[in-house]
């Protein structure tokens, strides 16, 4: 199964980071509050970065490497590689 590594620009201009299998169905869940905590209060805007073609694992540890990274650094990832 493929899995991607997301990020999400929301309401409040935060940048969430996540995985899926499936990026339709998990924006949809974050929309109607039913997917991460981190939704509650604010709303997801659109997807502003995507990878493909990830194992779980390597999903998993992509995210957790995005997730460490700073806002700038954040944003020049989203600006230099096309979705």
């Amino acid at each position: 199964m493929a899995w991607q590594v997301y990020i999400i620009l929301c309401s409040d201009n935060s940048l969430y980071t996540g995985i899926t299998t499936d990026m339709e169905r998990r924006f949809r869940q974050h929309a109607a509050g039913s997917g991460a905590k981190y939704f509650r209060g604010r709303q997801p805007m659109q997807v502003v970065y995507l990878e493909h073609n990830h194992s779980h694992s390597s999903a998993a540890g992509r995210e957790a490497r995005i997730k460490a990274m700073d806002r700038t650094e954040k944003l020049n990832l989203i600006s230099t590689i096309p979705m």
